[in-house]
């Protein structure tokens, strides 16, 4: 067994709709919800089947094991396999050092930050290589055009979307640092629109997933932003979310479900391109933080 290993990090799913209020209760950090929140989870999880999250996560690590020739482990932070089974699997597996690469790409305290603590709260004495960010990597926005390529036309209006975060998230930390976690989620949209092609007046941005409790969260929502585009006569929009890597709730029913019923209500046809799972270019992005992380491991 190798003494180095790639670790990458997810946000977690539920594997059966009974495991949800466990699960949410992991994910507020034991803050209880109103019962008709769970709920209104439950149903969505319901439509959508059972989350694929942690199946193409699993896959998403084979194939990068399978292009560096080195293992790779997953770890979730709200669900199994948790972050801290993985960092001990890795350890019982002879690994002294690893390289930690987050499956959102884009840097906030409330999501990459999280995931940073639960890695070095474990890792011990193992050495760490923890890629902070990597919102602006070539191979990224070459996959997500790879997939709006495919499918946009012009003409037709791109609403580029990352999950929204509490407002109180993007004011500046104790040492004066402001979150960067907006600013890259706009900067990868940008990046993937002039690979496409998409001129610059139907280019939108808007947040999506907003909680559903816990104070106010950032904007402008995908519902505002159709509302926009339907007072210009816009009937048909495409929507492209850059903060996801894989197909799970905020895809499959956000998307898919929610915000193509609100268009048909405003009378529009919203479309999506296919989401990155298995794409090669992702795997390539990732290959190359890795080998980097692995190298700077080395160096040290």
């Amino acid at each position: 067994m190798s003494d180095e290993a790639i670790l990458l990090l997810a946000h977690g799913t539920p594997d059966t709709l009974d495991e949800i209020p466990d699960y949410l209760s992991k994910v507020t950090g034991g803050r209880s919800l109103p019962e008709s929140v769970v709920e209104e989870i439950r149903h969505r999880y319901f439509l959508i089947g059972p989350s694929p999250l942690t199946r193409i996560t699993r896959e998403q690590a084979r194939l990068l094991s399978d292009a560096l020739g080195v293992p790779v482990y997953v770890g979730m932070r709200n669900w199994k396999p948790y972050i801290a089974d993985a960092i001990r699997e890795m350890r019982a597996d002879g690994v002294d050092r690893f390289a930690a690469i987050c499956l959102a790409p884009q840097n906030s305290r409330t999501s990459v930050g999280l995931y940073r603590r639960a890695v070095f709260a474990e890792s011990g004495e193992m050495r760490v290589d923890f890629t902070e960010t990597w919102a602006d990597h070539p191979l990224l926005a070459d996959a997500f055009a790879e997939r709006l390529r495919a499918v946009w036309t012009a003409g037709t209006p791109v609403i580029f979307t990352a999950h929204s975060v509490p407002c109180r998230t993007l004011e500046s930390d104790a040492s004066g640092a402001a979150d960067p976690y907006a600013d890259e989620a706009r900067q990868t949209a940008e990046m993937v629109a002039e690979r496409v092609g998409v001129p610059e007046s139907e280019r939108l941005f808007a947040f999506q997933s907003q909680g559903v409790s816990g104070g106010p969260w950032i904007g402008p929502t995908v519902e505002e932003t159709l509302r926009c585009l339907h007072q210009r006569g816009i009937r048909r929009v495409m929507v492209q979310p850059v903060g996801f890597l894989c197909d799970h709730v905020e895809i499959l029913y956000d998307i898919d479900i929610a915000f193509r019923q609100f268009a048909a209500g405003l009378g529009m046809e919203l479309a999506r391109p296919q989401s990155l799972n298995d794409s090669p270019l992702l795997t390539g992005a990732l290959a190359d933080l890795a080998r980097k992380g692995l190298a700077r491991l080395r160096g040290r």
